[in-house]
């Protein structure tokens, strides 16, 4: 159900870079809406996360207190935020809010060098590597609704094979200057930040709720399963119970407890995500995409769509 609904949501990798730092050093972001038109414009929303590849430093969201990072510590914001790395945490911001919306420009076109430098010469070095993704919020992103504002993933969940692999492989790249390296880096920002993503799932406590939550407990995750594998099926609740083999209100109550509404509620908003791609990315008529996602008449999908996102589909379709 992970990469279905990150397919959904459209993850597209936006920019890869390597940062190597000698103290004093800040390496700082505005929200991420105020670039995300100058480097991704396709895009709805920006997701950042940084991997610390050597030495340490500090980062946290702006405004709130910073937390050491260390060698193999991986920093996700999820939701835009505003955020800062440095080393040492009082240091002095070097660049202002227009050089820092000129720096991700230039980035993204690709006029500057995948690895930028930055600081003074003190004697303490960092090397982190920063990537950006667009995605999609509307109408339906449970994932990252999910994470909170500021996602920490330490060395400890990252034993084994993946996220080492694709960080060692990442390094290569940034270091080479190779034919095609620009698209093999964005498919890495969407490698690198899919496999953090897997390791912050399997490290959740038991007590934690949400959809990612949902995805470990095996009653939700098959009933998810099942709606993932055919949104346009007629379900109910009860033949959604029978196929994931228990009662009708243990389903319900299971379900909501994890992913914080009834099934059938999730199930519309999943066919309205399933939608707003498919207007978009397939040009398919709107009845075509009616029909795809369960809807039996043109205007009852009309009605539910523009319900759920507040715009028409052809409307979406413009605006997108």
């Amino acid at each position: 159900m992970l990469s279905d609904m990150l397919r959904s949501v459209r993850l597209t990798g936006s920019m890869l870079f390597l940062v190597e730092a000698s103290t004093p050093w800040v390496s700082w972001a505005p929200p991420t809406e105020s670039f995300q038109r100058l480097v991704l414009p396709a895009a709805q929303h920006l997701i950042s996360f940084h991997i610390v590849t050597s030495g340490s430093c500090w980062a946290g969201l702006a405004g709130a207190p910073p937390e050491r990072f260390e060698a193999g510590d991986v920093l996700v914001i999820p939701h835009g935020d505003a955020y800062c790395l440095a080393d040492p945490p009082t240091a002095e911001r070097t660049y202002d809010f227009e050089e820092a919306l000129t720096f991700f420009r230039r980035m993204a076109a690709g006029k500057l060098p995948s690895t930028i430098f930055e600081g003074g010469n003190g004697p303490g070095t960092t090397q982190f590597i920063c990537g950006f993704l667009g995605c999609d919020l509307r109408p339906f992103n449970p994932v990252l609704s999910g994470l909170p504002r500021l996602l920490r993933v330490r060395p400890a969940a990252q034993t084994g094979h993946g996220l080492p692999h694709l960080i060692a492989f990442a390094l290569h790249e940034l270091h080479e200057r190779r034919s095609g390296g620009q698209v093999v880096k964005l498919r890495m920002a969407e490698l690198l930040f899919v496999d953090v993503i897997r390791r912050h799932l399997e490290t959740l406590p038991d007590e934690k709720v949400g959809w990612l939550a949902g995805l470990r407990n095996p009653l939700v995750a098959r009933a998810l399963a099942l709606l993932h594998d055919a949104p346009a099926q007629s379900w109910t609740l009860d033949a959604l119970a029978a196929q994931a083999g228990t009662s009708r209100s243990v389903l319900a109550e299971r379900f909501v407890h994890f992913i914080r509404q009834p099934p059938m509620q999730y199930l519309r908003q999943l066919r309205m995500q399933l939608a707003s791609r498919l207007l978009v990315e397939d040009g398919a008529k709107v009845v075509s995409v009616a029909t795809a996602v369960g809807f039996g008449s043109e205007a009852a999908f009309s009605r539910a769509f523009k319900k759920c996102v507040g715009l028409s589909p052809n409307e979406w379709r413009r605006r997108q």
